[in-house]
């Protein structure tokens, strides 16, 4: 079997198609992230304030999230939340829809 570079595969692929699959990722990568956040900062599944340890591994396997118990996770790691609408476009329009 001959394996190739990403780049190859990708040279190969539509922009529509790779963008399609870059958007999912991004969606799908948030529990990797949160657990990875979570690493980082050394605090185990089970130390979590206001979480039982169930409930971290639940929320950190869930494909979406409530974004009040996103900002619950994130201020339990000590942390705030920002989330910002960005443009589409590349025009650079951003705007800031929740700072906690």
């Amino acid at each position: 079997m001959e394996f190739h570079p990403i780049s190859e595969l990708d040279a190969k692929t539509s922009p529509e198609v790779l963008a399609k699959a870059h958007k999912l990722y991004e969606r799908e990568s948030l529990n990797m992230r949160l657990k990875a956040l979570r690493g980082r900062y050394g605090v185990k599944q089970g130390d979590v304030a206001n979480f039982t340890q169930t409930a971290v591994s639940k929320l950190e396997r869930r494909k979406d999230i409530k974004v009040s118990t996103l900002i619950d996770y994130i201020e339990s790691l000590g942390m705030g939340l920002e989330i910002i609408a960005l443009s589409k476009d590349n025009n650079a329009g951003r705007e800031v829809l929740l700072k906690v």
